[in-house]
């Protein structure tokens, strides 16, 4: 179950997060779990930082190092997918789309060109990989398939694939905005997630110019003979929409972005808001968006993409306790905290944390770089509380992080009064 938001929210409202750190007394307890954490905190180094409060109170708990600012490493996707559901809605839905150039005859030919316009939307491709990848999403097969119902039978010209709603920086700033092998090529026409092949042995040179020999493929298959060969190109103003699939609801991208900590729907995603806010996706434009939407929650940040591959991507863990606490006053709350991983039982957290209380009961987001380890996110206590925690280790080894991370929030999770 998710963390109890309606107690959390009348103690945000009353106490905005304040109070007094906790006295020492039983670990077991809300009073000791301070100094259970800071012995966690100690053997973390330097470069560590921590902050958590009882959200059902509106109370501090525990504070180390918490107003600094560390690099975020996947935490990053905290503000980006609270953004997009925040922009969109939780069954905001992105659109791929074929127009026509053209004009259809009596006798079933399209005399003209069609062109494939991507909306940013990153489960696009083919029925078998979205199924086995996605679960659902908005395949090449349904786009042929309406436009045979449309009375399409040939077309005399091409199919141009048009990847114009986002620029055509292929990466994030990490990799100098190239292709990153953590990523793989961004467009807004992206088709199976940019892969040449089902199996991933390589990326697509040019997206776009891929996709529109996907139709190209699909229409043939359905019998539609197109006579020019595919290519890339910008649709004119003006021009009919012929067919149109939709993604899945905004809530089900952000739960494939966050329970695997998916880099490729991430930078998708940070593009969208752009995409949306200013009609042309981009990374820089994306990663402001996310950081003003937390401003305005409170929570301030430094972002420059949107899964956190870069080191510049930088927030204190008391700033992500205030989006963690804010978003739970907002209408995707639920889709948000169910979007990230269960301790013990899923995404990124499935081999972690299988024994104690924290199975089951902590919904949090990790984050690892080399030398680089974050965790944050929320949890419901022995007690009915609910916590809103983060941990952010920079300058330490990931694996040892980990342990000392997991230790805390089975502390959290077991505070039982």
């Amino acid at each position: 179950m998710p963390p109890n938001r309606k107690a959390a929210i009348v103690a945000l409202a009353a106490c905005a997060l304040g109070g007094a750190a906790a006295g020492p007394a039983d670990a077991g307890t809300q009073a000791g779990l301070g100094s259970a954490l800071a012995r966690q905190m100690r053997a973390a180094g330097g470069y560590a930082s921590a902050y958590v409060v009882n959200l059902s109170e509106g109370r501090r708990v525990f504070s180390w190092k918490s107003g600094y600012r560390r690099i975020l490493a996947s935490n990053t996707k905290l503000f980006t997918t609270s953004a997009a559901l925040a922009r969109y809605g939780t069954e905001g839905t992105l659109g791929t789309e074929v127009l026509g150039r053209g004009r259809l005859g009596e006798d079933g030919i399209w005399r003209g060109d069609l062109y494939l316009r991507g909306g940013g939307d990153p489960t696009f491709g083919t029925r078998r990989f979205t199924r086995r990848s996605y679960g659902r999403g908005a395949t090449v097969e349904a786009l042929a398939k309406a436009l045979t119902a449309a009375g399409i039978e040939r077309v005399t010209g091409r199919v141009y694939g048009d990847e114009s709603r986002f620029d055509s920086l292929r990466g994030g700033p990490d990799s100098r905005y190239g292709v990153s092998i953590w990523v793989g090529p961004l467009s807004a026409l992206s088709f199976n997630r940019g892969l040449a092949d089902e199996g991933g042995a390589a990326f697509q040179a040019n997206p776009p110019s891929f996709a529109a020999a996907r139709l190209d493929d699909a229409l043939e298959a359905r019998g539609v003979v197109v006579k020019r060969t595919p290519r890339t190109g910008r649709a004119p103003r003006g021009l009919d929409v012929l067919a149109s699939v939709e993604s899945p609801p905004m809530e089900r991208l952000v739960k494939l972005t966050n329970k695997p900590s998916d880099n490729f729907f991430a930078e998708t995603l940070v593009k969208d808001l752009a995409l949306q806010a200013r009609g042309r996706g981009t990374t820089a434009g994306g990663a402001r968006l996310a950081a003003r939407y937390a401003r305005r929650l409170g929570a301030r940040a430094r972002l420059v993409d949107g899964s956190g591959l870069s080191r510049g991507n930088r927030a204190s863990p008391a700033a992500i306790v205030k989006l963690l606490g804010a978003v739970m006053r907002t209408e995707g709350y639920d889709a948000f905290v169910e979007s990230l991983p269960i301790a013990g039982r899923d995404g990124t957290l499935y081999d972690r944390m299988r024994r104690g209380p924290a199975r089951g009961n902590c919904h949090a987001k990790t984050g690892t770089l080399s030398d680089v380890s974050a965790l944050s996110g929320y949890c419901e206590a022995r007690s009915g509380d609910t916590y809103a925690f983060s941990i952010l280790m920079n300058a330490f080894p990931p694996t040892t992080a980990r342990g000392i991370q997991d230790r805390m929030v089975q502390a959290i999770a077991g505070v039982s009064g």
